[in-house]
This record gives C-alpha cells, sequence and structure tokens, in this order.
C-alpha cells in the first residue's frame, strides 16, 4: 500500500460500487492502511458508495472500534449518516452488539439515540431485537429514546426481545412506565403471542404478571397464545394460560380449528391430555374443511393421540372428510397401529370411500401397505370381489405399482371373481412391467387369455410383451 501512495498516478480516493480504498479498509478493520489513506489530503474520509455507506458507517456496523476513533477525530466526518434505508452508524453497532462503539457515538451532540430508518425501528429496536443487553441499557439512559416507539408493523422494542426470548431486556423494558406491555401489531398478535408460541415461558410469566395484559387476544386469524403454544409443544405455557380464567381453551380460529386441533396434529400427547380435561373442550369440533383432531392425528400417525380420542364418547371415528375418513388416511400413510385402533371400532365403516372413490383398501394397495391391506379384508364388510368394485380397482392399483404381496392376500380370498362386474376381466394388472405380478396371474391365465379381448378392460393388455408371452406359455 506504501509503494502504491507513493506512486503520483494513484488515486487513492477513486470510488468503486463498494467505495473507496479507505471504505473497503474501514469495514475489514485494516487499520494501519487506514491510516495511511487519513494521511493523504486527497482523500475523503466521509465519501459514500452507492447505498450511501460511509467508511464510519461500515467500519461501526462491522465492530472495528479503532477504525471507528481514527474516523471520528476528523472534523470532516459525520457521525450520524443515514444510508439508503434510513440506518446509522450507531444503528448499525446496536443492532450487531458493538458496546464499545456504540459508546463512543453516543458521546457524540450530533448523533440522534432515537432516528428511526424507513421500517420505523430504532437502534433501541435492534438492540432488543438481537439481545444486546448491555446496549440496550446504553439507549435506556438517554431521554431521547423513547422505549415504546412502534415500527411500521406496528412492532416495539417489546415485540423483539419478547419473541427471541431476552428475558433480561423484557425486564429492563417492563420496568419503565412509558412501555405498553400488550401492544398489538398489524397482525393482531401482542408480545405475550409471541412468547407463547415461541416457547418463552420465563417471558411468559413476565407478561402473565402485568394486569393490562390480555392473556387471550386473538390475532387476525383467530388464533390465540395458547393456540400457538398447543401447536407448537410447550405444554409448560399451556398450563400457564389455562390457569387463567379468561383463557377460552376452546375458541376456534378463522380456520374452524382450535387448540386441540394443533396440538392433536402435530403429535403433543401430554397438552392434547391436558386441554380434554377441560369441560369446555369440545373433543370432536370439524374446520371449515370438514376435518377433525382424530383425523390431523390418524393423518400423521400419532397412535397416542387417537387411542385418546377415541376413549371419548362424543368423537365420530367415522365422520367422513373430502380424503376419506382418519381410517382411509391412516391407511394411505401407512399407520398400521392406527388403522386396528379404527378397525376395532363397530361404527367405523371400512370400505367407505372419499370424494373420488377410494376406499382405505385402495388407498393402502396403492401405496403398497401389505399388512394394512390385511386388515380391511378381516372385516366382512369389505368385498374384494364384483360387488365392491372399490375393491376391484384397489387390487388393480397394486398391481399397476408393482406391489405383488400387497395383491396376494386379495386374490387367495374365495369370493374373488376374476371376471369384475361387467364382465370385465381382473382387475390386477402390471402395465408397469413388474414379472413379480405373474405368479398372481397364474391362478386366473385361462380367463385372461382365453375369455375376453385384449384391451384396456383386460389386464394382460396392460402388460408388458415379454410378461404376455410368459403367461401364454404357462
Amino acid at each position: 500500500m506504501k509503494l502504491l501512495l507513493e506512486r503520483k498516478e494513484v488515486n487513492p480516493n477513486l470510488s468503486h460500487r463498494y467505495g473507496t480504498p479507505l471504505s473497503v479498509a474501514a469495514r475489514n478493520g485494516h487499520e494501519g492502511i487506514v491510516k495511511l489513506l487519513l494521511e493523504r489530503k486527497e482523500v475523503n474520509p466521509d465519501s459514500s458508495d452507492e447505498q450511501c455507506r460511509t467508511p464510519l458507517w461500515k467500519a461501526a456496523g462491522s465492530g472495528h472500534e479503532g477504525v471507528v476513533k481514527l474516523l471520528l477525530e476528523r472534523k470532516e466526518v459525520n457521525p450520524d449518516p443515514s444510508d439508503k434505508h434510513g440506518q446509522t452508524p450507531l444503528f448499525g453497532a446496536a443492532g450487531n452488539g458493538h458496546e464499545g462503539i456504540v459508546k463512543l457515538l453516543l458521546q457524540r451532540k450530533e448523533v440522534n439515540p432515537n432516528l428511526s430508518d424507513k421500517l420505523g425501528q430504532t437502534p433501541l429496536f435492534g438492540a432488543a431485537w438481537n439481545g444486546h443487553e448491555g446496549i440496550v441499557k446504553l439507549l435506556l439512559q438517554r431521554k431521547e429514546v423513547n422505549p415504546n416507539l412502534s415500527d411500521k408493523l406496528g412492532q416495539t422494542p417489546l415485540f423483539g426481545a419478547a419473541w427471541n426470548g431476552h428475558e433480561g431486556i423484557v425486564k429492563l423494558l417492563l420496568q419503565r412506565k412509558e412501555v405498553n406491555p400488550d401492544p398489538s401489531d398489524k397482525y393482531g398478535r401482542t408480545p405475550l403471542w409471541k412468547a407463547a408460541g415461541s416457547g418463552h415461558g420465563d417471558i411468559v410469566k413476565l407478561l402473565l404478571q402485568r394486569k393490562e395484559v390480555n392473556p387471550d387476544p386473538s390475532d387476525k386469524l383467530g388464533q390465540t397464545p395458547l393456540f400457538g403454544a398447543a401447536g407448537n409443544g410447550h405444554e409448560g405455557i399451556v398450563k400457564l394460560l389455562l390457569e387463567r380464567k379468561e383463557v377460552n381453551p376452546n375458541l376456534s380460529d378463522k380456520l374452524g380449528q382450535t387448540p386441540l386441533f394443533g396440538a392433536a396434529g402435530s403429535g403433543h400427547k401430554d397438552i392434547v391430555k391436558l386441554l380434554l380435561q377441560r369441560k369446555e373442550v369440545n373433543p370432536d369440533p370439524s374446520d371449515k374443511h370438514g376435518q377433525t383432531p382424530l383425523f390431523g392425528a390418524a393423518w400423521n400417525g400419532h397412535e397416542g393421540i387417537v387411542k385418546l380420542l377415541l376413549e371419548r364418547k362424543e368423537v365420530n371415528p367415522n365422520l367422513s372428510h373430502r380424503y376419506g375418513t382418519p381410517l382411509s388416511v391412516a391407511a394411505r400413510n401407512g399407520h398400521e397401529g392406527i388403522v386396528k385402533l379404527l378397525l376395532e371400532r363397530k361404527e367405523v365403516n371400512p370400505d367407505l370411500s372419499d370424494n373420488d372413490g377410494q376406499t382405505p383398501l385402495w388407498n393402502a394397495a396403492g401405496s403398497g401397505h401389505e399388512g394394512i391391506v390385511k386388515l380391511p379384508l378381516e372385516r366382512k364388510e369389505v368385498t374384494p370381489g364384483p360387488s365392491s368394485n372399490h375393491s376391484q380397482k384397489s387390487l388393480s392399483r397394486a398391481a399397476e405399482i408393482g406391489h405383488e404381496r400387497v395383491v396376494q392376500p386379495p386374490l387367495e380370498r374365495d369370493e374373488l371373481n376374476p371376471s369384475g362386474n361387467g364382465g370385465q376381466t381382473p382387475p390386477p394388472t402390471a402395465r408397469n412391467g413388474h414379472d413379480g405380478i405373474l405368479a398372481i396371474f397364474k391362478n386366473i391365465r385361462e380367463f385372461c387369455v382365453g375369455s375376453a379381448p385384449i384391451g384396456p378392460t383386460n389386464p394382460i393388455g396392460r402388460l408388458s410383451k415379454k410378461i404376455k408371452n410368459k403367461i401364454r406359455k404357462k
């Protein structure tokens, strides 16, 4: 650097999109180079780049305290410039936790510690959000700092601290009389709402100690702190909220879902227990799509929760949704234990189809769940023969995909008629060329080859030429 600066033709003040040599040296903390450049009269110590960021701005945000001191010694340097986003060196230093630099900047009268950026956020907001407690203390000592100033989303420094679990900062802010402990943002969410959903139990306790705090506020989606805590598995917070009389544990959001929905669908068994202990909690509510907590638990394979719900007389295990019944989705997703539990209930129809005409057997067969395919077939109501068109399609579906072991159990049933309904050929097809299906077709070879014309309704028509020839030679 020294050698280059000795050459007259070298311009030390030439600006690039990232600023001048001084700018990049300041950003990267090269204090010696910064000194060399500042000794040159032609170097502008306060030049800005495309983002309107000066060497001081970059050094402050990056935590290079020595460089900041050098720059602040120059009269030409503005200690409080704003970039294109309205953020100052103090903003960057505060948000990034550079306490020493914050102290240096606050010593300058020109620096406004309460200046907000284009999003309405102040240095205090950034420090609180990111958990820099020492800097929060420094800023709160300044009379001109408003600790209750909200940004364009309506969120205050307390929001960020509560949301991100910075308990010490929450305490500091709540000690200030002017801080509102229960503000709501543009989405209707409060610091309590954020803390509860994020699992910060100690902060929830602090906020619930304040009389001004509503323990059961609904956001614009109709969801409460209890809703968020239950859905995210924060059992301790659920207990805290349920201790409050004002909290309605059965309140539904705009989709018609209650806290029980989230807990059941996400597999939080202990929270489901807590909620079911409350008399006012409906164990079988339907949302706007016809889904119930049982449906969600069955879909996601939460067997323990399914057991809990089935113990309640009010729960209808046969309630159908556009995707079928709880049995149907459990069968499709391979949750054998849940399928067994549901089939033990007399009121469960094992052959009920969804909006697409697919039965639990169809779903299990199509997904290759051999163990589950056998379970519905043990029920007399399920007929894989001509009386059950859905079941015939189930076998066809399994064979198309190549699940030989899934197709075999139904074929062993005496009532299976290979001609199906309306004289159609047997349902198992193997158009994907699965040789393993050949053994199954051997039992009905004569019908396939000699009875029906080869075509789309004949499984032989869907087989590869190689397998067709094998069947004809048997």
